[in-house]
């Protein structure tokens, strides 16, 4: 049986990346993935032919620049290619342009609404300094405030003292800001339904809660906290789609000496004497280890790899609670041109960003009611991009290739769960939504790939398709997520980790949980005075 120092299970954007760093410290790893592909949500596909799609996350920005040089990333080929800014279409055939340029913003605004336009300097203000709050607090472990140990008590001073360092105004409105609603939050800057409905959008991505629920500002700040080459709060997309991510990873990982096996389902992570020993593939191979580390969200992770009596009831009823709901779809949609927008002046470099048709928090709200309801959204919330206007790579010369993030759809609707026709519905929902604004749209569609929660369950391991493992509220954040006691990346058993984004700071392809279980589990194998050995076939 053949015995490693550390088995990742996942073979996931964190999965790899937490992988890459046990390598690069001297360990023996083997990454499990169950797909025949890496990548896990970060992956490009070709599932039509000469097309590339990023099929589930589909832009980059939060991925850490200190784990990009880290594991030297440029040299294993990735490349991100910021794209500039974005619009949301009116139903009266106007539209809201939001450029990167401040002052062309500004005047953009301003023709909406001159009140908001000198608004949106307090607003950006506002947003950035929550932003430099959080953002150090990313690749650092949080602490257990239950804790005395020495490590605990300066991390915790460490969080207080920069709380501290706000200054009261600041602190006041941090602790509003976390708790409160995205629309509460704009209400407060903006008057114009537009500019308010285009600012909304990140705060409720992924997400299932509304523009009113109470949470939905800080998955705005989730969304800004992300950089291009340092432009604080940008987006881009990774040359040749988002696998070149994870591509870019196990290449990093096998440079090290990792080693990364697919096709390779794991069915159970043993137990003996209190501590993991091993995994167990479905097709009957096992292999040896002293650590594993699971990419996977918590539910999958202990109610389905482990045998129920290995674990405490009260740690399972902690996972069973973890709330994880899904409320995305995604639609990826080869096209035999570009299609034309009659509201966008032509050439506007408007069409290289994301593009949304949802102008008021009303309409968000109303999308939102319908996920309640046990039905996908009759108006849904999109966000569209056309990255072959900036990568060509991912299509024919001519042609183009546009992916459609859609919210709200549930796990599981009111008749039942979803079945092929529902699914098929689903997709006819959202592009006519597009037809409705681009009229040449639906003739160019030469194949459409519609994913409702039940393919990002089935296909990418998501737990009811939430695309973060784990809803991002603040009774799961920091040492909440993904419940007190468990917020260090060790499970409840020796030698078990936790890498993926069920775990501090959360989801998005950002790789921190990943870079942070790794530090934790280096931490423990030097403080046991343990020295990678020479692992061999036994």
């Amino acid at each position: 049986m053949k015995k490693y120092d550390a088995i990742v299970v996942g073979a996931g954007h964190n999965g790899l990346t937490s992988a890459a760093f046990l390598a690069k410290a001297g360990l023996r790893v083997l990454v499990l993935e169950r797909n025949p592909y890496i990548g896990g949500a970060a992956v490009s596909r070709e599932l039509h032919k000469g097309w590339t799609y990023s099929n589930c996350s589909y832009v980059c920005s939060l991925f850490r620049p200190e784990i990009y040089r880290s594991l030297e990333l440029a040299r294993h080929g990735l490349q991100v290619i910021p794209y500039g800014g974005g619009i949301t279409f009116t139903r009266d055939g106007g539209y809201f342009g939001n450029y990167n340029d401040h002052e062309v913003k500004r005047r953009e605004i301003a023709r909406h609404s001159r009140r908001d336009a000198d608004a949106y300097d307090r607003y950006e203000v506002d947003v950035m300094k929550q932003t430099r709050f959080i953002r150090p607090l990313l690749l650092r472990t949080p602490p257990d405030p239950a804790s005395f140990r020495p490590r605990d008590v300066f991390e915790l001073l460490y969080l207080l003292r920069k709380f501290h360092d706000l200054g009261e105004r600041q602190m006041y409105d941090t602790l509003r800001f976390w708790t409160m609603s995205i629309g509460d939050f704009l209400d407060e800057y903006f008057e114009c339904d537009v500019v308010k409905a285009h600012f909304a959008g990140s705060g409720i991505i992924g997400t299932a809660l509304g523009v009113y629920s109470p949470g939905t500002a800080y998955v705005l700040l989730h969304h800004y906290m992300g950089d291009i080459d340092g432009s604080i709060g940008a987006w881009g997309f990774a040359r040749g789609g988002m696998g070149a991510i994870t591509k870019a990873l196990g290449a990093a990982l096998q440079s090290y000496g990792g080693e990364i096996r697919t096709d390779a389902d794991v069915a159970r992570i043993s137990v003996r004497g209190g501590r993991v020993a091993g995994v167990a593939l479905r097709n009957g191979e096992e292999y040896e280890t002293d650590i594993v580390v699971s990419n996977l969200d918590v539910k999958r992770t202990f109610l389905k790899l482990f045998d129920e009596g290995d674990l405490q009831p009260d740690f399972l009823g902690k996972v069973r609670n973890f709330k994880i709901r899904g409320s995305s779809g995604k639609l990826n949609i080869a096209l035999d041109g570009l299609p034309s927008f009659p509201a966008l002046p032509g050439g506007s470099p408007l069409m290289t960003g994301d593009m949304h048709f949802t102008d008021s928090l009303e309409r968000m709200e109303r999308a939102y009611d319908d996920w309640k309801n046990g039905r996908w959204s009759q108006d849904p919330y999109v966000d569209m991009l056309i990255p072959t206007q900036i990568d060509p790579t991912m299509a024919p010369p001519g042609k183009h290739y546009m992916t459609v993030f859609v919210q709200y759809a549930p796990p599981r609707l009111a008749t039942g769960d979803w079945t092929d026709a529902d699914r098929q519905a689903f997709g006819k929902t959202v592009t006519d939504q597009i037809a409705r604004y681009s009229p040449d749209f639906e003739n160019l569609i030469l194949h459409a790939e519609v994913r409702t929660p039940r393919e990002l369950e089935n296909e990418v391991g998501l737990t009811e398709g939430n695309i973060f493992q784990g809803e991002l509220t603040m009774d799961q954040l920091l040492f909440n997520r993904p419940f007190p006691g468990y917020a260090q990346y060790r499970g409840p058993l020796k030698g078990m980790y936790m890498c993926g984004s069920s775990t501090h700071p959360g989801g998005g392809v950002m790789a921190a949980p990943g870079a942070n279980a790794a530090r934790e589990i280096l931490r423990d194998l030097r403080r046991a005075n343990t020295v990678p050995g020479d692992a061999s076939d036994e």
